[in-house]
């Protein structure tokens, strides 16, 4: 059974450019807020068009479909993101300053809007669930590994990170990242203690050995 609401045979024309930039705003915006809290199935074009105030023919004037909009928000989440990750890397030369960067730039974000690191965790799961959305989202994925391996490469050339153990760093900065956007991103003090714990066990202040 084809879904009439992620299909549109023809783009309706464009509205103004005065009102397009703060209603494309303003849809992602509010696609972003219900993905992150319901997932891709449980949303649908009505929802997100009532949200924002206009009609679902007028969303269309954006989006192709449901799916074009999940992946036109995902890619708005991922800039976003990235970008303050980037300035906070480029402000350190050190992999523990770098780290220590993008650790509090996604503090800030989670206490600006926590929706952000909501729907990068409901990513994830609509990822498993749904091939196609693996498929649109694949590049983007390859791009944050990569951003990560990046990162752990400074600590090896910096003598931080011990070239033997590069790829199992990589994926244990990944694993503890991806856990900031899964546990209770709703509550900054509980967020905030994540991070100042990741600190904690970056510089060895967390875990005294057994003599």
């Amino acid at each position: 059974m084809v879904d009439t609401e992620q299909v549109t045979t023809k783009r309706r024309g464009r509205p103004p450019d005065s009102d397009s930039a703060g209603t494309r705003r303003a849809i992602f915006d509010s696609a972003r807020k219900l993905f992150a809290e319901r997932g891709y199935g449980e949303v649908t074009n009505k929802e997100v068009a009532s949200a924002v105030g206009i009609t679902t023919g007028a969303l269309y004037h954006y989006v192709e479909s449901k799916l074009d909009l999940y992946v036109e928000v995902h890619r708005d989440v991922q800039d976003r993101i990235y970008g303050r990750f980037n300035e906070a890397v480029d402000a350190s030369n050190t992999f523990i300053g770098k780290l220590a960067g993008i650790l509090e730039a996604a503090n800030a974000m989670n206490e600006e809007d926590y929706t952000l690191a909501l729907f990068v965790g409901t990513v994830r799961t609509d990822m498993r669930r749904s091939p196609e959305i693996r498929s649109r989202l694949a590049r983007s994925v390859r791009r944050r590994d990569r951003f990560f391996v990046n990162i752990v490469d400074v600590g090896v050339a910096t003598g931080e990170i011990a070239a033997e153990n590069r790829d199992s760093f990589a994926a244990l900065i990944r694993i503890l990242l991806i856990g900031l956007t899964e546990g209770g991103t709703e509550s900054v003090e509980q967020h905030r203690r994540a991070i100042d714990g990741i600190k904690a066990l970056l510089h060895g202040g967390l875990i005294m050995p057994v003599k």
